[in-house]
């Protein structure tokens, strides 16, 4: 799918830019928005750790002076090694995880298992190197006071859950791009479900907080008396936490649930207008309930554009009013008496044309032939009922009620007659008008009909046709039909001859246009 735009919102983020970009911009984008990712992961862990080890939880205080070399420089070398090592190391593994995917390559069975590992291995990634912190802080400060490991650890452990939280909300809006070539494929892929997202942003939002609360009293408790004041600052502190990265979980939670459900929204706006193209489509990219439910737009719409394409068929088949009739109500066999006009057109010396041309070439004049009556035949509210070889019978007045069927008719024939003089030059035709009575419906088997006219001016403009091959530039109509039409339209026509038509006892009166 092909959309060129500005700012795209393909996967839901302008930040992920539009799908049908450079596979090489596309590589660079993805690289520095995982590592910016780890790294602003690993920054808002570390000040998490910073201000509850200070402010958030004062008691017991690491703020000692035998614990200089511990706060100053092992702390600090820890966290450098961690954060270059968790960096470098976390963004090598994944991006040779999608090496298919930034070299728009068909992903195999083996690529997509490589993808779904690849974000479990940089999760684990990110808890061992805290569990590493963990433990390796609860030996230092352990050595000088053990009274310091269960608050050192509980922080870190805590801190390192919010890390992985972000790192993972983060992962399901990055990783958009190659999921949506993974289902592309044909795969299906099970990430994180919206319920998981959910408990992470409630985890680094709510859990998290309200573990350093308990933590923070539990400490009082145990050890020195606390002030009322301290509790409050330490409290403050530890709410102000919560709100900043609550609100911000919150924010990347509701960004990657967004996203999906506003494509499906633009897409059905699009839709309720009418739009049932291949660029309604959406791009799959979600690896959740959400990816169903844009899979399940794709699907709606792939369906309704069967739909409008089996309509349109239908409709060039039987005529357009004639369908929109049949899918209003359930046709049946039979019909009703309508007053109607008919045009019957017939081709002087179609034999001599085929014997003189290639089939291809006879198919091509036709096909401008019947291209013209359509539209003229069209452009004035009547049906083109039959193509019946190298003649047409198109009816005005039925199944569409006009209020003036025989000027219609009338009008339509001095349009063929003009059009196909210039148009189409290389043949000449009889054009007959007839009006009057006939039986409009459904006529065959219960298993195979089609809507026609049954009547004597069906015959009439039949036989019209044939004496009309005498003037094949002029339009025949029977008096009857003539003298059914307005003002406007009749006072366009002379009276020519009577003749008796082919079958008939009885003279009919010809008018020709003047």
């Amino acid at each position: 799918m092909s959309r060129s735009r500005g700012l795209s919102r393909d996967y839901g983020s302008m930040l992920l830019g539009p799908v049908d970009e450079d596979v090489r911009r596309q590589r660079i984008r993805i690289q520095l928005l995982l590592t910016s990712t780890i790294v602003i992961a690993q920054v808002i862990g570390i000040g998490i750790v910073i201000t509850l080890a200070l402010v958030g939880i004062p008691e017991p205080s690491f703020l000692r002076r035998d614990l200089v070399w511990v706060n100053f420089l092992a702390i600090p070398l820890y966290i450098t090694g961690a954060l270059v090592f968790g960096v470098i190391i976390g963004t090598v593994m994944t991006v040779r995880s999608l090496k298919w995917a930034m070299r728009d390559q068909v992903p195999t069975r083996q690529d997509v298992k490589r993808t779904v590992w690849a974000r479990r291995r940089l999760t684990a990634l990110q808890g061992l190197l805290w569990a590493g912190a963990a433990v390796m802080l609860g030996i230092w400060y352990g050595v000088v006071d053990v009274t310091l490991i269960p608050k050192v650890v509980l922080i870190v452990l805590m801190s390192g859950m919010v890390v992985i939280a972000i790192v993972n909300l983060f992962l399901d809006v990055l990783l958009r791009p190659v999921y949506a070539k993974i289902m592309q494929a044909g795969y299906r892929v099970r990430g994180s479900s919206v319920r998981s997202r959910a408990l992470n942003a409630w985890l680094v939002g709510t859990g998290v907080p309200l573990s350093g609360i308990l933590a923070l009293v539990l400490f009082a408790w145990i050890g020195e008396r606390v002030s009322i004041t301290g509790l409050f600052i330490s409290v403050t502190v530890l709410v102000a936490v919560a709100f900043g990265v609550g609100l911000l979980a919150m924010f990347l939670f509701a960004w990657d649930i967004a996203g999906p459900i506003r494509n499906v929204q633009a897409g059905m706006g699009k839709v309720r207008g009418g739009d049932v193209s291949r660029d309604v489509d959406l791009v799959v990219y979600d690896a959740s309930e959400l990816g169903e439910l844009q899979l399940g737009f794709n699907s709606m719409v792939a369906g309704l554009r069967e739909q409008e394409r089996m309509r349109d068929i239908f409709g060039r088949h039987v005529g357009r009013d004639v369908a929109a009739a049949a899918l209003r109500h359930d046709p049946e066999l039979g019909g009703a008496e309508r007053t109607v006009a008919v045009i019957f057109v017939d081709v002087i010396g179609s034999t001599t044309l085929a014997t003189q041309r290639t089939p291809t070439e006879v198919v091509d004049v036709l096909n401008r032939f019947f291209q013209v009556i359509v539209e003229a035949v069209e452009g004035h509210d009547g049906l083109v009922n039959k193509f019946e070889g190298d003649a047409v019978l198109a009816i005005f007045g039925a199944p569409l009620e006009l209020d003036d069927p025989a000027g219609a008719a009338l009008a339509a024939s001095r349009e063929i007659a003009d059009r196909l003089v210039t148009e189409v030059p290389e043949l000449e035709a009889g054009i007959g008008v007839g009006y009057g009575n006939v039986v409009a419906g459904n006529v065959g088997a219960i298993q195979r009909f089609e809507y026609t006219v049954i009547g004597d001016p069906v015959n009439e403009s039949a036989r019209l046709s044939e004496v009309a091959k005498q003037e094949p530039r002029l339009p025949f109509a029977s008096e009857r039909a003539v003298a059914a039409a307005e003002l406007e339209e009749s006072s366009r026509w002379q009276e020519r001859s009577a003749v008796v038509l082919r079958g008939r006892s009885e003279s009919t009166t010809i008018f020709t246009p003047r």
